[in-house]
Protein backbone atom coordinates (compact mmCIF):
# COMPACT_ATOMS: atom_id res chain seq x y z
CA UNK A 1 0.00 0.00 0.00
CA UNK A 2 1.36 3.46 -1.31
CA UNK A 3 1.74 6.32 1.43
CA UNK A 4 -1.23 8.48 -0.02
CA UNK A 5 -3.70 5.13 0.36
CA UNK A 6 -2.92 4.74 3.69
CA UNK A 7 -3.52 8.25 4.19
CA UNK A 8 -6.99 8.15 2.35
CA UNK A 9 -7.31 4.98 4.48
CA UNK A 10 -6.93 6.13 7.75
CA UNK A 11 -7.05 10.24 8.13
CA UNK A 12 -10.52 11.61 8.40
CA UNK A 13 -12.93 13.88 6.06
CA UNK A 14 -10.76 16.94 7.05
CA UNK A 15 -7.62 15.35 6.56
CA UNK A 16 -8.51 14.12 3.14
CA UNK A 17 -8.94 18.02 2.21
CA UNK A 18 -5.86 19.05 3.68
CA UNK A 19 -3.79 16.02 2.04
CA UNK A 20 -5.21 16.72 -1.11
CA UNK A 21 -4.48 20.41 -0.90
CA UNK A 22 -0.61 20.20 0.18
CA UNK A 23 0.34 17.15 -1.41
CA UNK A 24 -1.69 16.69 -4.69
CA UNK A 25 0.17 18.98 -6.58
CA UNK A 26 -1.78 18.33 -9.97
CA UNK A 27 -5.44 18.10 -9.05
CA UNK A 28 -6.70 19.42 -5.98
CA UNK A 29 -10.28 19.81 -4.51
CA UNK A 30 -9.20 23.33 -3.49
CA UNK A 31 -8.00 24.42 -6.67
CA UNK A 32 -11.90 24.56 -8.29
CA UNK A 33 -12.82 26.68 -5.06
CA UNK A 34 -10.34 29.36 -6.84
CA UNK A 35 -13.25 31.60 -8.34
CA UNK A 36 -15.04 32.03 -5.23
CA UNK A 37 -12.41 35.16 -5.22
CA UNK A 38 -15.10 36.65 -7.86
CA UNK A 39 -18.39 36.35 -5.29
CA UNK A 40 -16.26 37.37 -2.38
CA UNK A 41 -14.99 40.16 -4.49
CA UNK A 42 -18.34 41.24 -5.44
CA UNK A 43 -20.02 41.42 -2.01
CA UNK A 44 -16.87 43.32 -0.68
CA UNK A 45 -16.80 45.94 -3.30
CA UNK A 46 -20.77 46.56 -3.31
CA UNK A 47 -20.20 47.45 0.15
CA UNK A 48 -17.45 49.78 0.07
CA UNK A 49 -18.21 51.34 -3.50
CA UNK A 50 -16.52 53.67 -5.30
CA UNK A 51 -13.87 52.74 -8.19
CA UNK A 52 -13.71 48.86 -6.17
CA UNK A 53 -16.95 48.04 -7.57
CA UNK A 54 -14.83 47.53 -10.78
CA UNK A 55 -12.19 45.12 -8.90
CA UNK A 56 -13.79 41.99 -9.69
CA UNK A 57 -13.10 43.09 -13.15
CA UNK A 58 -9.49 43.98 -12.74
CA UNK A 59 -8.89 40.42 -11.12
CA UNK A 60 -10.89 38.91 -14.68
CA UNK A 61 -8.78 41.00 -16.97
CA UNK A 62 -6.59 42.28 -15.18
CA UNK A 63 -4.17 40.20 -12.94
CA UNK A 64 -5.21 36.53 -14.53
CA UNK A 65 -3.82 37.35 -17.37
CA UNK A 66 -0.82 39.06 -16.24
CA UNK A 67 0.12 36.12 -13.75
CA UNK A 68 -0.48 33.65 -16.93
CA UNK A 69 1.98 35.04 -18.93
CA UNK A 70 4.52 33.98 -16.34
CA UNK A 71 3.14 30.76 -15.48
CA UNK A 72 3.80 27.46 -17.83
CA UNK A 73 0.79 25.17 -18.89
CA UNK A 74 0.63 22.29 -17.24
CA UNK A 75 -0.26 19.07 -19.67
CA UNK A 76 -0.57 16.81 -16.79
CA UNK A 77 -3.07 13.94 -17.25
CA UNK A 78 -4.54 12.04 -14.22
CA UNK A 79 -3.48 8.46 -14.09
CA UNK A 80 -6.47 5.81 -14.27
CA UNK A 81 -6.24 5.36 -10.87
CA UNK A 82 -6.58 9.01 -10.24
CA UNK A 83 -9.47 9.11 -11.98
CA UNK A 84 -11.12 6.58 -10.29
CA UNK A 85 -10.29 7.65 -6.47
CA UNK A 86 -13.38 7.81 -4.54
CA UNK A 87 -13.17 11.91 -3.56
CA UNK A 88 -13.06 12.59 -7.18
CA UNK A 89 -15.98 10.55 -8.28
CA UNK A 90 -18.04 11.11 -5.54
CA UNK A 91 -17.00 15.27 -4.42
CA UNK A 92 -16.01 16.66 -7.41
CA UNK A 93 -19.18 16.29 -9.43
CA UNK A 94 -20.30 18.37 -6.37
CA UNK A 95 -18.28 21.30 -6.02
CA UNK A 96 -20.15 22.99 -9.09
CA UNK A 97 -23.40 22.95 -7.63
CA UNK A 98 -22.47 24.21 -5.02
CA UNK A 99 -22.15 27.87 -6.98
CA UNK A 100 -25.69 28.01 -8.32
CA UNK A 101 -26.79 29.35 -4.85
CA UNK A 102 -23.57 31.61 -4.72
CA UNK A 103 -24.74 32.98 -8.11
CA UNK A 104 -28.10 33.81 -7.25
CA UNK A 105 -26.48 35.22 -4.31
CA UNK A 106 -24.84 37.47 -6.03
CA UNK A 107 -27.78 38.59 -8.78
CA UNK A 108 -30.08 39.22 -5.70
CA UNK A 109 -27.09 41.24 -3.42
CA UNK A 110 -26.47 42.88 -6.72
CA UNK A 111 -30.43 43.96 -7.07
CA UNK A 112 -30.30 44.80 -3.36
CA UNK A 113 -27.77 47.09 -3.39
CA UNK A 114 -28.91 49.12 -6.55
CA UNK A 115 -32.67 49.72 -5.45
CA UNK A 116 -31.13 51.72 -2.70
CA UNK A 117 -29.00 54.79 -2.48
CA UNK A 118 -25.57 53.24 -2.07
CA UNK A 119 -24.53 53.27 -5.07
CA UNK A 120 -24.55 56.44 -6.96
CA UNK A 121 -21.98 57.79 -9.40
CA UNK A 122 -22.13 56.03 -12.63
CA UNK A 123 -18.59 54.96 -12.74
CA UNK A 124 -19.08 53.10 -9.11
CA UNK A 125 -22.56 51.74 -11.26
CA UNK A 126 -20.60 50.85 -14.71
CA UNK A 127 -17.81 48.57 -12.31
CA UNK A 128 -20.39 46.68 -10.36
CA UNK A 129 -22.59 46.06 -13.42
CA UNK A 130 -19.54 44.49 -15.39
CA UNK A 131 -17.93 42.75 -12.13
CA UNK A 132 -22.11 41.08 -11.84
CA UNK A 133 -21.26 40.53 -15.75
CA UNK A 134 -17.88 38.51 -14.55
CA UNK A 135 -20.07 36.54 -12.60
CA UNK A 136 -22.26 35.60 -14.63
CA UNK A 137 -20.44 34.33 -17.16
CA UNK A 138 -17.91 32.28 -14.70
CA UNK A 139 -20.71 30.69 -12.62
CA UNK A 140 -23.97 32.13 -14.36
CA UNK A 141 -23.26 30.45 -17.63
CA UNK A 142 -20.12 28.24 -17.35
CA UNK A 143 -20.95 26.17 -13.98
CA UNK A 144 -24.61 25.42 -16.14
CA UNK A 145 -22.76 24.36 -18.97
CA UNK A 146 -20.76 21.88 -16.57
CA UNK A 147 -24.20 20.97 -14.61
CA UNK A 148 -25.97 21.21 -17.82
CA UNK A 149 -23.55 17.86 -19.52
CA UNK A 150 -23.85 15.68 -16.30
CA UNK A 151 -26.58 12.71 -16.65
CA UNK A 152 -28.02 13.27 -13.41
CA UNK A 153 -31.71 15.07 -13.78
CA UNK A 154 -30.97 17.17 -10.64
CA UNK A 155 -27.78 18.48 -11.71
CA UNK A 156 -29.26 19.22 -15.11
CA UNK A 157 -32.67 21.06 -13.29
CA UNK A 158 -29.69 23.34 -11.79
CA UNK A 159 -28.12 23.86 -14.39
CA UNK A 160 -31.24 25.84 -16.02
CA UNK A 161 -31.82 27.87 -12.97
CA UNK A 162 -28.26 28.90 -12.95
CA UNK A 163 -28.35 30.10 -16.61
CA UNK A 164 -31.95 31.88 -15.85
CA UNK A 165 -29.70 33.86 -13.81
CA UNK A 166 -27.69 35.43 -16.67
CA UNK A 167 -31.09 35.54 -19.23
CA UNK A 168 -29.73 32.55 -21.14
CA UNK A 169 -31.42 29.51 -20.56
CA UNK A 170 -31.95 28.36 -23.96
CA UNK A 171 -27.94 27.88 -24.09
CA UNK A 172 -29.03 24.53 -22.11
CA UNK A 173 -30.43 22.72 -25.45
CA UNK A 174 -28.36 24.49 -28.19
CA UNK A 175 -25.18 24.04 -26.53
CA UNK A 176 -26.10 20.07 -25.82
CA UNK A 177 -27.90 19.00 -29.00
CA UNK A 178 -26.41 21.78 -31.43
CA UNK A 179 -22.81 23.24 -31.33
CA UNK A 180 -21.66 19.30 -29.79
CA UNK A 181 -23.12 17.87 -33.26
CA UNK A 182 -22.07 20.55 -35.12
CA UNK A 183 -18.82 22.06 -33.90
CA UNK A 184 -16.38 23.03 -36.28
CA UNK A 185 -18.45 23.40 -39.61
CA UNK A 186 -20.59 25.56 -41.23
CA UNK A 187 -23.73 24.44 -39.44
CA UNK A 188 -22.73 25.73 -35.91
CA UNK A 189 -23.45 29.58 -35.25
CA UNK A 190 -21.20 29.10 -32.30
CA UNK A 191 -17.73 28.36 -34.72
CA UNK A 192 -16.33 31.25 -35.67
CA UNK A 193 -14.83 31.39 -39.19
CA UNK A 194 -11.01 32.08 -40.66
CA UNK A 195 -10.41 36.17 -40.28
CA UNK A 196 -14.18 36.61 -38.85
CA UNK A 197 -13.80 39.47 -36.36
CA UNK A 198 -15.06 38.58 -32.67
CA UNK A 199 -17.85 41.50 -33.25
CA UNK A 200 -18.97 40.15 -36.62
CA UNK A 201 -19.30 36.87 -34.59
CA UNK A 202 -21.06 38.14 -31.79
CA UNK A 203 -23.94 38.71 -33.94
CA UNK A 204 -24.07 35.73 -35.88
CA UNK A 205 -23.36 33.64 -33.02
CA UNK A 206 -26.23 34.89 -30.73
CA UNK A 207 -29.42 35.23 -33.08
CA UNK A 208 -28.11 32.07 -34.33
CA UNK A 209 -27.93 30.53 -31.26
CA UNK A 210 -31.23 31.65 -29.98
CA UNK A 211 -33.03 30.38 -33.08
CA UNK A 212 -31.35 26.93 -33.35
CA UNK A 213 -32.35 26.25 -29.79
CA UNK A 214 -35.82 26.89 -31.05
CA UNK A 215 -35.45 24.42 -34.20
CA UNK A 216 -33.79 21.73 -31.91
CA UNK A 217 -36.71 22.08 -28.94
CA UNK A 218 -39.32 24.79 -29.47
CA UNK A 219 -41.56 22.67 -26.31
CA UNK A 220 -38.83 23.14 -23.90
CA UNK A 221 -37.72 26.29 -25.01
CA UNK A 222 -41.46 27.63 -24.40
CA UNK A 223 -41.38 26.50 -21.42
CA UNK A 224 -37.82 27.67 -19.90
CA UNK A 225 -38.28 31.01 -21.32
CA UNK A 226 -41.49 31.31 -19.88
CA UNK A 227 -39.90 29.77 -16.13
CA UNK A 228 -37.17 32.35 -16.78
CA UNK A 229 -39.79 35.14 -17.57
CA UNK A 230 -41.22 34.24 -14.50
CA UNK A 231 -38.07 34.26 -12.24
CA UNK A 232 -37.44 37.41 -13.56
CA UNK A 233 -40.80 38.75 -13.35
CA UNK A 234 -40.76 38.10 -9.68
CA UNK A 235 -37.56 40.20 -8.86
CA UNK A 236 -39.10 42.79 -10.68
CA UNK A 237 -41.55 43.01 -7.63
CA UNK A 238 -39.39 43.83 -5.39
CA UNK A 239 -36.43 45.86 -6.71
CA UNK A 240 -36.87 49.08 -8.77
CA UNK A 241 -37.09 49.54 -11.91
CA UNK A 242 -33.06 50.69 -12.47
CA UNK A 243 -31.80 47.83 -10.51
CA UNK A 244 -33.57 44.98 -12.21
CA UNK A 245 -32.63 46.94 -15.65
CA UNK A 246 -28.81 46.97 -14.40
CA UNK A 247 -28.85 43.11 -13.50
CA UNK A 248 -30.71 42.65 -16.87
CA UNK A 249 -27.70 43.99 -18.89
CA UNK A 250 -25.13 42.50 -16.58
CA UNK A 251 -26.82 39.12 -17.80
CA UNK A 252 -26.46 40.31 -21.35
CA UNK A 253 -22.94 41.18 -20.56
CA UNK A 254 -21.78 37.72 -19.00
CA UNK A 255 -23.93 35.90 -22.41
CA UNK A 256 -21.54 37.79 -24.54
CA UNK A 257 -18.24 36.82 -22.56
CA UNK A 258 -19.49 33.41 -23.08
CA UNK A 259 -19.78 33.81 -26.99
CA UNK A 260 -16.30 35.57 -26.97
CA UNK A 261 -14.78 32.01 -25.22
CA UNK A 262 -16.77 30.53 -27.95
CA UNK A 263 -15.41 31.99 -30.27
CA UNK A 264 -11.38 31.54 -29.51
CA UNK A 265 -12.52 28.24 -28.71
CA UNK A 266 -13.06 27.50 -32.13
CA UNK A 267 -11.54 30.20 -34.11
CA UNK A 268 -10.94 29.01 -37.88
CA UNK A 269 -10.65 25.50 -37.51
CA UNK A 270 -13.11 23.01 -39.44
CA UNK A 271 -13.98 19.28 -39.66
CA UNK A 272 -13.76 17.89 -43.08
CA UNK A 273 -16.77 16.48 -44.82
CA UNK A 274 -16.68 12.92 -46.34
CA UNK A 275 -17.62 11.18 -49.59
CA UNK A 276 -20.70 10.49 -47.85
CA UNK A 277 -21.92 14.24 -46.96
CA UNK A 278 -21.05 13.41 -43.43
CA UNK A 279 -18.66 14.90 -41.39
CA UNK A 280 -15.90 13.68 -39.59
CA UNK A 281 -15.87 12.34 -35.59
CA UNK A 282 -15.07 15.51 -33.43
CA UNK A 283 -11.71 15.13 -32.75
CA UNK A 284 -9.34 17.17 -30.18
CA UNK A 285 -7.98 18.65 -32.86
CA UNK A 286 -10.76 20.49 -33.77
CA UNK A 287 -11.06 22.51 -30.68
CA UNK A 288 -8.22 25.11 -29.30
CA UNK A 289 -6.98 23.85 -25.83
CA UNK A 290 -5.77 26.05 -23.22
CA UNK A 291 -3.68 23.97 -19.94
CA UNK A 292 -3.01 27.33 -18.76
CA UNK A 293 -3.30 26.78 -14.86
CA UNK A 294 -5.67 29.57 -13.61
CA UNK A 295 -8.04 29.66 -16.14
CA UNK A 296 -8.57 25.82 -15.94
CA UNK A 297 -9.07 26.32 -12.02
CA UNK A 298 -11.46 28.86 -11.89
CA UNK A 299 -13.61 27.91 -14.94
CA UNK A 300 -13.86 24.14 -13.91
CA UNK A 301 -11.43 22.62 -16.78
CA UNK A 302 -13.54 24.86 -19.79
CA UNK A 303 -10.56 25.21 -21.53
CA UNK A 304 -9.26 21.81 -21.33
CA UNK A 305 -11.64 22.15 -24.37
CA UNK A 306 -9.93 20.09 -26.90
CA UNK A 307 -11.35 16.84 -24.71
CA UNK A 308 -14.83 18.25 -23.57
CA UNK A 309 -15.33 18.07 -27.53
CA UNK A 310 -13.87 15.04 -28.05
CA UNK A 311 -15.50 13.38 -24.84
CA UNK A 312 -18.36 15.44 -23.66
CA UNK A 313 -19.72 13.59 -20.90
CA UNK A 314 -16.23 13.52 -19.17
CA UNK A 315 -16.06 15.30 -15.99
CA UNK A 316 -14.65 18.52 -15.75
CA UNK A 317 -11.72 17.02 -13.32
CA UNK A 318 -10.88 14.22 -15.60
CA UNK A 319 -10.45 16.31 -18.87
CA UNK A 320 -7.07 15.87 -20.89
CA UNK A 321 -5.01 17.56 -22.48
CA UNK A 322 -3.79 15.63 -25.79
CA UNK A 323 0.11 16.97 -27.46
CA UNK A 324 -2.24 17.04 -31.16
CA UNK A 325 -4.65 19.40 -30.25
CA UNK A 326 -3.88 23.26 -30.93
CA UNK A 327 -2.75 25.11 -28.51
CA UNK A 328 -3.66 28.82 -27.44
CA UNK A 329 -1.03 31.18 -26.41
CA UNK A 330 -2.61 32.28 -23.44
CA UNK A 331 -5.25 31.67 -20.89
CA UNK A 332 -9.20 32.63 -21.72
CA UNK A 333 -8.27 35.99 -20.11
CA UNK A 334 -5.31 37.34 -22.37
CA UNK A 335 -6.96 35.59 -25.53
CA UNK A 336 -10.72 37.73 -24.67
CA UNK A 337 -8.56 40.85 -24.37
CA UNK A 338 -6.79 39.83 -27.80
CA UNK A 339 -9.99 39.01 -29.02
CA UNK A 340 -10.94 42.75 -29.29
CA UNK A 341 -8.69 43.56 -31.46
CA UNK A 342 -9.22 41.93 -34.20
CA UNK A 343 -5.75 42.72 -36.61
CA UNK A 344 -3.91 41.71 -33.66
CA UNK A 345 -5.53 38.62 -32.82
CA UNK A 346 -5.56 37.63 -36.74
CA UNK A 347 -1.88 37.98 -36.51
CA UNK A 348 -1.30 36.34 -33.63
CA UNK A 349 -3.99 33.04 -34.24
CA UNK A 350 -3.76 32.73 -38.15
CA UNK A 351 -0.02 31.41 -38.46
CA UNK A 352 -1.26 29.39 -35.91
CA UNK A 353 -4.12 28.23 -37.46
CA UNK A 354 -1.88 27.16 -40.66
CA UNK A 355 0.67 25.43 -38.49
CA UNK A 356 -2.89 23.24 -37.64
CA UNK A 357 -4.27 23.38 -41.12
CA UNK A 358 -0.61 21.44 -42.43
CA UNK A 359 -0.25 18.76 -39.04
CA UNK A 360 -4.03 17.56 -40.03
CA UNK A 361 -3.77 17.22 -43.65
CA UNK A 362 -0.91 15.74 -42.88
CA UNK A 363 -2.11 12.94 -40.46
CA UNK A 364 -4.71 10.53 -40.98
CA UNK A 365 -6.41 10.42 -37.93
CA UNK A 366 -7.99 13.34 -38.93
CA UNK A 367 -9.79 11.92 -41.18
CA UNK A 368 -11.32 9.09 -39.03
CA UNK A 369 -14.85 9.19 -39.33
Amino acid sequence: MSVEQAHHKECPLLDVFYFEYMFNKKVRVMRYLASLIFPVTLFVSLSVGGMWTWAVVGIAFGVLPTMELFLKPDTHNLTTAQETDFWRQKLYPFIPALFVPIQWGCVLFFLYQMSHPTLAHPVEIAGATASLAVCCVTFGINVGHELGHRPNRWMQHLAKLCLMSTLYVHFFIEHNLGHHRHVATEKDPASARRDESVYAFLVRSVWGSFWSAWRIDPRQMAALLTIQTVIWAGLLAFVSLQAFALAALAGIGGALLLEVVNYIEHYGLQRRKLPNGRYEKVLPVHSWNSDHPLGRAVLFELSRHSDHHANPRRPYAQLRSYPEAPQLPTGYPGMILLSLVPPLFFRVMDPLLDRWASEVNASPESSYA
